[in-house]
């Protein structure tokens, strides 16, 4: 029998024991011992964080993804599409959509020199109007950005960088912060267009200037909480490539598109675009994570990313690369490995993923739909015949508006869409009805500028 010994038993207790301990009390240590064991490592998984507020109440709903989880719609439109329950008008020149949440609907346009918000009863009939700053008078005059809804507080940021916080109920404003000035960013040629996030306590903006690129404010003050280092142009590596910004050169602007809060593994995510960058920011600390170069021909970055299972698709115009899939690395969500890239090039109408397909529409030269296959970015099918525009995924349905106002209920199938209804919304207007649907309460909400429409789409 082996002499038993003092060494015998603190050999012991660091084999036996002490990984015992430790994955009682680090769960995370436990967790990647277990993990570095298996021979083929695991992806982790990665989920959009939805708003916990009630209704529709941020940009492309609660997850920024374009999906309403709402059922009991209906299959089919009749020749004349749904029903009209009522339309409003005096919104002002935009194209930012309504959001809805505590029976009220919030939405903004430009009216002179002004920037009014309007708040509305379920019945479109105005309950309140406000103002943040001033009007964009520039190209393609309008208002840009929706509101976020939460903790009883609107939060918006006009065409100028003037962030503000205002009471849901009166339209008071309760404080204001010009981001412009206080990170010295400026507005690129289309404005500043970003619909804000809000992440529990912070509401994130992105003004891109040489003191942030993205901060985090306060929302009971405004007072900033943290930033993220400006992203500097570096040489000209290759776009394949991820990697950290380097401090040379000038300093990169904020994009037209609007973020992302994803959670993967243990790390919380801000995931967005800058003009000319796909951005990853820990959304705890502010420290940026990793940047992709995007380059286009006229720095035009304006569909918001979409997570897709455990990867987040990127697209533009003139994209160089054309489009592509980063997915999150196993073990490591911090690190993005390019899966596939595509021609598929959506600009302002953002895209929808849903069992394993992506759906968006082209902008340059060849025009239509597409589905693509979200494991391999091949091409399923299309539809040649729509114009760009705007995209909804409800209760098995892709709700489709084009920018010339042709709106579309369409199913997908095995081997193409499936029409399911149609009607015009625009009849004296084409190539700028770019406003996002939105349902909410089995109702669809649409915006052709100072109109707003919405229609009984629940199921008989």
């Amino acid at each position: 029998m082996p002499t038993f010994t003092m060494r015998t038993l603190v050999n012991w207790v660091a084999v036996a024991i002490i990984p015992i301990l430790l994955a009682w009390a680090l769960p995370g240590v436990g967790s990647v011992a277990r993990a570095a064991a298996v021979s083929e490592p695991v992806a982790s998984a990665a989920e959009s964080i939805a708003s916990p507020e009630p209704g529709w109440p941020q940009w492309r709903g609660p997850r920024r993804d374009g999906v309403c989880d709402e059922t009991g719609l209906r299959q089919s439109w009749p020749n004349e599409g749904p029903r009209l329950l009522w339309k409003t008008t005096g919104l002002g020149q935009g194209y930012s959509c309504p959001i809805i949440s505590s029976n009220r609907i919030y939405i903004t346009g430009d009216e002179d020199d002004r920037l009014s918000l309007f708040a509305l009863d379920l019945e479109g009939r105005q309950v309140w109007k406000s103002q943040n700053g001033q009007s964009w008078r520039g190209p393609y005059p309008g208002a840009r950005a929706c509101f976020a809804y939460r903790h009883g507080r609107l939060f918006h940021m006009n065409a100028h960088g003037r962030v503000a916080c205002v009471d849901p109920q009166a339209g008071t404003e309760l404080w204001s912060v010009d981001v412009s000035r206080r990170f010295e960013a400026k507005k690129n040629t289309w404005a500043f267009s970003e619909c804000l996030l809000v992440d529990d306590r912070r509401v994130i903006v992105t003004p891109g200037g040489p003191k942030a690129f993205m901060a985090a404010l306060d929302i009971h003050t405004g007072e900033t909480i943290w930033t993220t280092d400006p992203i500097r142009l570096g040489p000209a590596d290759s776009p394949a490539q991820l990697r950290l910004a380097e401090p040379v050169g000038e300093v990169d602007s904020a994009g037209y598109a609007s973020p992302i809060l994803v959670q993967s593994g243990a790390a919380r995510m801000i995931i967005g675009c800058s003009l000319r960058h796909a951005v990853a920011v820990d959304a705890r600390s502010g420290r940026l994570l990793w940047t992709r170069p995007m380059p286009t021909s006229y720095s035009v970055i304006a569909a918001t990313p979409v997570l897709a299972d455990n990867a987040v698709f990127f697209t533009a115009p003139d994209l160089k690369t054309g489009g592509f899939l980063l997915e999150f690395a196993p073990q490591d969500p911090a690190r993005m490995t390019q899966r596939w890239t595509t021609l598929l090039d959506t600009c302002q109408g953002g895209l929808v993923y849903r069992q394993g397909s992506l759906y968006g529409s082209r902008y340059r030269g060849a025009k239509g739909w597409v589905c693509l296959d979200g494991r391999t970015g091949k091409t399923k099918y299309e539809l040649p015949s729509m114009a760009t525009g705007p995209v909804l995924w409800a209760d098995g349905g892709l709700y489709w508006l084009s920018q010339e106002g042709d709106m579309r209920l369409l199913r997908p199938g095995d081997q193409g869409f499936i029409e399911a209804g149609r009607f015009r919304l625009a009849s004296d207007r084409k190539n700028d009805v770019w406003t996002h649907p939105v349902i909410c309460n089995r109702k669809l909400f649409l915006r052709d500028h100072d109109t707003l429409y919405c229609y009984d789409v629940a199921a008989r």
